[in-house]
């Protein structure tokens, strides 16, 4: 199975290979979590949601048309779900996204680039939750507008639109970096 698209493994899982489904789930679990941790900032309900899109992509396996790549299906599951967390509740606590730290930076720089991290997270937190979105789509998980569009359920020019407002947004919030 593991020289079988994405696309296939899908198709597979469709007609009952869990076979199939465990690949998908092993190719796409880390992709999953760092995604719904940038939107969430909680590790624990990133783990929530990245198990939760893998439940529906699951469950949604016999209604499966390969119209568009599964990555693009699989984000899309996993934003969707991701923007209804936040939209059901305000973010508490801001946390870190867990990315090693450069082991060339002595004390000092290391603590003023966790602060960084920290306010580009509560900059990120505060954009509407479509607008978060494309920039994280973009810019952390380097998709084209295309995806982003297709992901979102809009165009590329409003894809453009979005990013644009939301750096705009974030221009203004980290002036001070």
């Amino acid at each position: 199975m593991n020289e079988a698209t994405d696309e296939q493994l899908m198709q597979a899982v469709a007609v009952g290979e869990l076979e199939a489904f465990n690949e998908l789930v092993l190719r796409y679990q880390r992709l999953a979590w760092r995604t719904a941790y940038r939107f969430l900032g909680d590790a624990m309900e990133a783990e929530d949601v990245a198990q939760e899109s893998f439940l529906k992509i699951l469950e949604a396996a016999s209604r499966y048309r390969p119209t568009a790549s599964f990555r693009t299906y699989f984000y899309r599951t996993l934003t969707h779900l991701c923007v209804d967390r936040i939209r059901k509740r305000q973010l508490s606590s801001i946390d870190d996204i867990p990315e090693a730290m450069d082991p060339s930076l002595n004390p000092d720089e290391s603590l003023i680039e966790k602060e960084r991290r920290t306010q580009v997270r509560r900059a990120l937190d505060a954009l509407p939750p479509n607008q978060k979105a494309a920039m994280i789509l973009r810019h952390y998980e380097g998709l084209s507008y295309t995806e982003i569009s297709q992901i979102l359920g809009t165009t590329p020019k409003a894809v453009d639109g979005l990013i644009r407002r939301a750096a705009v947004s974030l221009q203004a919030r980290l002036s001070s970096l």
